[in-house]
């Protein structure tokens, strides 16, 4: 038990939670340094030390240890003590191919054998074959070759394919030619590097020059260790041919100058790119074209770690196997603080993956907003438990279904973004006989779910040092700021019917339960649609949803055409109308009701509520919206300025919003725009010609998002 406790305490310093690359220089040297010490430079036979020399048992345990010292923290099943189990492991989680894992596996074999024949024979420790001559005759018999010669070439075979795969992995030197000369020493510019730098074409050589070597001289926290200095420049070639590349080198020398002075370290991330080059690419891509994300990457580089994960660039899994992928890391947590920071650090992976591929077009927006939303579900569910048990052991628990979390706005209609907050309402049952909870400091129900709801809200949204899961509102729960933290069914079902504002049962349409135990999940999922199907005053309903949308235009004034949630035709007005036409037919039709706004708009269709022409209009401008509205929040945070905007985002905008060019996304915006806002007078204001009273409409402190 002493023993395990042990190896339990030194778990986070052995299996590092970011990808190691660092280690393959330490482990080389160590190595160099076994040379330097006791010889065995070359391969040989006779007198060759088969433990310590080149190609010999040292060479193979330091690969599998390298690998497994950089995985490992991120992938349990690689944490295994023998050698050949470790190559094995490797090869079956994709981290080496199967072939290197065989001729390892066979070398060691071969090489443990012979050291045990030579241990029988000297009567100690030793892995020194004998001379040639005579002993090495003898020793060559009784390890059952005829032959010295032949021990010889069968050891040399061992030995070769050994010294082979160590040295891909250790010993090739970066290549430091580049495109001509590259001197970023003293204090003055060198005239023919800024000529190649010029050649290159950024447009001051000499500032450029400058800026490498203020680097060259710590100027940066990231640059100031002699090692990160030594591998930057190794870097440097490479570096500076990625940025040419991007068609922009100017602005994109500038990002990465801000990235390398927000970056906390350098030897970890220098190390990282000089063991995958490709993630200069990436690297470059961001940085020209995704200001928001590479200041996210500058704060956090090990976000890197997941590129270089199985499966980075391909679609993301669908929810079951994140579920069990994400099962699997919290079953490494050994505490409850521990949970939280593996679920960030998980979430932060994934949601990296998306945003890269929503980066590279490989993700369309609907695609997109079903991966970050099945992230989000997967998080919610896996952490809850957690957070109920760590609760419990304070206060208990209380019998009955427990508490269930139902989301609403973007997570509700599965539309997330890679900023999207999280508008959830908790709700229980059990406060009509208030019971006391069993723990050693009981609560009653209402208090038992309250501070149980609150201290699930601080578990998505504590900052640690992983980050955070999400940001979250609980704007939309029943009564707004003023009102309780978690709700009962019966309290809840009570102000929705009789309390609610329109605005809320608007809301309510994107209702989606999230956590809950299955068959509170269908009295939950009723109960909303029963809410949503009560019969409705059509002209009353016209009257609010119209008033809602001038409240919101006077606190919300947009600024530019690029505030497409809130111009008049934005993405708003269409979910307006989707949400209308939902609440006026679902008494007669709730096969209409969908979270989704998309499909609720096809299914109004499909119906005969909504004409195709103005469903197929209203379906292509909220996708056209929300495209345009994911891809700035995940490349600028939201905000868009025309006229600093650097043109890699405005091309890359333009595909976007499938236009040829970017002027004439502009004019694709204006015009999608007039058509909603028409859609939206005719079907909406025209019902209600005269606006109804402001005090239908809660405070402006309470207005909905």
């Amino acid at each position: 038990a002493a023993g395990a406790e042990f190896l339990a305490h030194l778990k986070p310093y052995v299996w590092r939670r970011n990808l190691d690359f660092a280690a393959i220089r330490d482990i080389h040297s160590i190595k160099r340094q076994i040379h330097a010490h006791k010889g065995h430079k070359a391969i040989a036979v006779g007198g060759h030390n088969i433990k310590l020399g080149r190609g010999g048992i040292r060479e193979i345990e330091f690969f599998a240890q390298t690998q497994q010292l950089i995985w490992g923290g991120r992938m349990p099943e690689l944490r295994i003590p023998d050698t050949c189990g470790a190559l094995a492991a490797l090869a079956r989680a994709g981290r080496i191919g199967e072939e290197v894992a065989d001729t390892l596996i066979e070398a060691y074999s071969f090489l443990r054998a012979v050291e045990h024949r030579l241990q029988m024979m000297e009567d100690r420790q030793t892995q020194t074959l004998p001379p040639e001559g005579p002993a090495l005759e003898e020793f060559a018999r009784f390890s059952g070759f005829e032959t010295a010669a032949e021990l010889g070439a069968a050891l040399v075979r061992q030995l070769r394919g050994v010294e082979r795969i160590y040295a891909e992995l250790f010993e090739e030197q970066p290549d430091l030619s580049g495109p001509g000369n590259l001197v970023f020493t003293g204090t003055e510019a060198d005239p023919e590097t800024v000529k190649t730098l010029e050649r290159l074409a950024f447009s001051d050589g000499a500032a450029v020059s400058a800026a490498i070597r203020a680097w060259h001289h710590g100027r940066y926290r990231a640059t100031r260790s002699t090692r990160a200095r030594e591998l930057l420049t190794e870097l440097m070639p490479r570096l500076l041919q990625t940025l040419a590349r991007t068609g922009y080198p100017d602005s994109a020398f500038a990002r990465f100058d801000s990235f390398l002075a927000n970056l906390p370290a350098g030897v970890p991330l220098f190390s990282m790119i000089g063991a995958n080059p490709g993630l200069l690419d990436l690297i470059a891509e961001i940085l020209g074209g995704a200001p928001r994300l590479a200041q996210q990457l500058s704060r956090k580089p090990q976000l890197l770690d997941a590129v270089l994960a199985p499966g980075f660039g391909q679609t993301p899994p669908r929810a079951p196997e994140l579920a069990a992928e994400l099962q699997g890391v919290l079953d490494q947590a050994d505490d409850y603080q521990e949970v939280l920071d593996c679920s960030r650090r998980w979430l932060n992976d994934r949601t990296f993956q998306v945003g890269v591929a929503i980066l590279r077009h490989l993700l369309d927006v609907d695609a997109a907003g079903r991966a970050l939303s099945d992230l989000a579900d997967v998080a919610l569910n896996a952490v809850h438990p957690h957070v109920l048990r760590n609760f419990a052991e304070l206060h208990g628990s209380l019998p009955g279904p427990g508490l269930a979390v139902v989301a609403l706005g973007k997570l509700g209609g599965r539309e997330m973004t890679v900023t999207s907050d999280l508008d959830l309402v908790f709700l229980y049952e059990g406060a009509e006989a208030e019971i006391l909870s069993s723990g050693p400091k009981p609560l009653s129900t209402g208090h038992y779910q309250a501070r149980l709801s609150q201290r699930l809200i601080n578990a998505y949204t504590a900052q640690t040092q992983e980050g955070r899961l999400y940001e979250v509102d609980m704007r939309l729960r029943p009564s707004g700021n003023a009102g309780p933290i978690a709700v009962s069914m019966e309290g809840f079902l009570r102000y929705q019917e009789s309390e609610a504002w329109t605005w809320e049962h608007m809301a309510l349409t994107r209702g989606r339960v999230i956590v809950a135990e299955p068959e509170f999940r269908s009295r939950i999922e009723r109960a909303i649609r029963r809410i949503l199907t009560r019969p409705r005053d059509a002209e009353k309903l016209a009257a609010d949803v119209g008033s809602m949308r001038r409240r919101m235009v006077a606190h919300n004034k947009p600024a530019t055409i690029w505030d497409v949630k809130q111009i008049p035709g934005g993405l708003v007005d269409v979910e307006f109308v989707a949400q209308y036409l939902m609440l006026l037919h679902a008494a007669r039709r709730p096969e209409v009701l969908h979270t989704n706004t998309a499909k609720a708009l096809r299914a109004l269709a499909r119906h005969g509520l909504l004409s195709p022409e103005h469903a197929r209009t209203l379906v292509e401008a909220g996708r056209l919206w929300r495209a345009l509205q994911g891809y700035l929040r995940l490349t600028t945070g939201g905000g868009f300025d025309e006229a600093q905007a650097p043109e890699p985002l405005r091309e890359s905008l333009a595909r976007v919003g499938e236009a040829v060019d970017f002027p004439e996304l502009t004019k694709k915006l204006g015009e999608t725009a007039r058509r909603v806002r028409g859609i939206f007078e005719e079907i909406v204001l025209a019902a209600a010609p005269i606006p109804r009273p402001a005090n239908h409409l809660k405070g402006p402190e309470e207005d909905p998002k």
